[in-house]
């Protein structure tokens, strides 16, 4: 080759490094990041096998990553299907000390490039198991390159050992050239960096699910209410999507997803919840509409008892009296007392059923209340009082649930301190829009939610797949303060009249039934005895 030739030559070799350093650097799977580094020794050495090692976490093993061989026609990892089967290598001795014997051993622990031009006459290094295996299959491994795979911070992180260049005129294996030995160290010091990069990358986005999924965790565990909602909702909201995407009807038939918005979208459904962490205990867990730190309603079953008390005291004293004054005792006052301590107790009972709350109290029963406290005059440290306080009849006259609006809307503020939290993370391009999907699914789609008021074209469809996916997943949880789970049938038809009021979205409501998404995710987290018939027709019925 003269002079202008070979310039050219080594002028397109550097450009094409170039271009396959940017490829690896763009690459997201790993395997096909493997195969692309194979490809490139091939392209530069013609090596008929092709070996890649990486070292495992403990630095102890070479483990095998991908093994091809063209004459033999084997493919063993990467993208190949093939499972490999070979035992790691191993980088020290039973001795503990440093493996010398094996090549790929050697290259690992020093960083050293070996270059061998026939294994058969080579002494330095142990071949008898690559002798062995050419004796069993006819192959003969003659020229052996073998490098390290060093990244920016020259740490060597793998091995990569090409065997038997082939000489395309003649078809007969050749040792590797030192050209060819350094333009490889070029192209295992680009793929040790994009190796490195993309495990960062990786172990930078397992770092983040984790610590996301720890904050999820710790909200769940805050209440002993609403343990797992975090983690159910985001399975809603997937599995929804998933359907969405492979519908053929309706609005959103042409509706799709990259794998970095279905990304985006699956930690938005995690984070949906995060500003719960600022709600306070009592308000959350407010399973009773007395129960602040503790239950109130011990406190007046107490004073119910210390009502019956001054009534039989009453009643022992008029006796008394009676007796003294030699009058015949008339035995309608034992039933009179009687009487008036049953009435008590069905009072304290009522009482009691009234402060578990529940979806709908009567007026009615919520005059009753009120007569109750005014009937009894409870004497406080001197002081007469009403049985009951001013707090005490309002929260227990509560008509839906077991909050007052004061808490209800220091529960409904958790959706603004998430958006306000969310929105002050330096999201990537790919996780931008996290703080609209999360932050918006208590909105409805006729304006009337919170807390923005937004309507229909102001929701992505990630939203307002959430907000379906956080409905149903409230109406079926069976850890609720004040109720039981609903039975499906009963959660579904609540959902149908949400979605004919346009509370939620018609067309991704109806994706929700019709692929039996609410099914798929009532097998895996509804007790069994919650689910039961639904009848379709009549839930998706206009």
């Amino acid at each position: 080759m003269d002079y202008k030739a070979r310039c050219k030559y080594l002028e397109e070799r550097i450009k094409h490094l170039n271009l396959i350093g940017i490829a690896l650097s763009t690459e997201e799977d790993l395997n096909k990041l493997f195969e692309m580094i194979m490809d490139e020794a091939k392209h530069i050495t013609n090596a008929d096998g092709r070996t890649l090692y990486m070292k495992t976490d403990d630095a102890k093993q070479l483990k095998f990553e991908i093994l091809l061989n063209d004459s033999m026609g084997s493919a063993m990892g990467g993208t190949s299907g093939n499972e490999v089967t070979l035992p790691p290598v191993e980088l020290f001795n039973e001795e503990g000390k440093l493996n010398e014997s094996n090549v790929a051993a050697y290259v690992a622990n020093t960083g050293k490039t070996v270059n061998i031009k026939d294994a058969y006459e080579e002494d330095g290094f142990d071949f008898s198991g690559t002798k062995g295996f050419d004796k069993m299959t006819g192959y003969r491994s003659k020229s052996f390159l073998t490098v390290p795979l060093k990244n920016h911070e020259n740490e060597i992180i793998g091995v990569m050992q090409l065997i038997n260049s082939i000489d395309n005129e003649t078809g007969k294996a050749i040792s590797f050239s030192e050209e060819m030995q350094t333009q490889i160290e070029s192209l295992c010091s680009q793929g040790a960096v994009a190796l490195t990069n993309k495990r960062l990358v990786q172990e930078l986005k397992t770092l983040f699910e984790s610590f996301i999924q720890l904050i999820a965790k710790a909200i769940d565990e805050k209440s002993e209410y609403t343990g797992g909602h975090c983690e159910r909702v985001p399975e809603i909201t997937m599995m929804l999507a998933d359907a969405v995407e492979k519908v053929d009807y309706g609005k959103y038939k042409d509706f799709s997803m990259t794998e970095d918005e279905r990304y985006e979208l699956y930690i938005a459904g995690w984070l949906h919840d995060c500003g719960k962490v600022a709600t306070p205990p009592h308000v959350v867990d407010k399973g009773t509409k007395l129960e602040t730190i503790f239950d109130r309603i011990e406190v007046v079953k107490t004073r119910f008892e210390v009502i019956k008390r001054d009534v039989e005291i009453q009643y022992l004293k008029k006796k008394i009296e009676l007796l003294e004054k030699g009058v015949e005792l008339n035995k309608n006052l034992d039933s009179e007392l009687k009487q008036k301590l049953q009435e008590i107790d069905d009072e304290r009972l009522f009482i009691e059923k009234a402060n578990i709350g529940g979806e709908f109290m009567p007026e009615e029963e919520q005059n009753k209340i009120k007569n109750i406290s005014e009937k009894y005059i409870w004497n406080n440290e001197g002081e007469e009082k009403n049985f009951l306080t001013d707090i005490e009849v309002q929260n227990l006259c509560i008509p839906k649930g077991t909050l007052l609006p004061e808490e209800r809307e220091i529960i409904n503020d958790h959706i603004r301190i998430t958006i306000d939290m969310l929105e002050r993370l330096p999201y990537p391009k790919h996780l931008k829009n996290v703080p609209e999907f999360a932050g918006g699914h208590h909105e409805k789609l006729d304006g009337t939610g919170y807390p923005k008021g937004l309507k229909a074209d102001e929701m992505s469809v990630q939203a307002k797949m959430m907000a379906i996916a956080d409905i149903y997943e409230a109406l079926t949880a069976a850890d609720r303060p004040y109720k039981d789970g609903k039975k499906l049938s009963q959660a579904m038809r609540i959902m149908g009249f949400m979605k004919n009021d346009y509370e939620i979205d018609v067309d991704l409501f109806e994706i929700f039934v019709k692929e039996g998404v609410y099914k798929k995710y009532a097998d895996k987290y509804v007790e069994k005895d919650q689910i039961d018939l639904v009848d379709e027709s009549s839930v998706l019925q206009k």
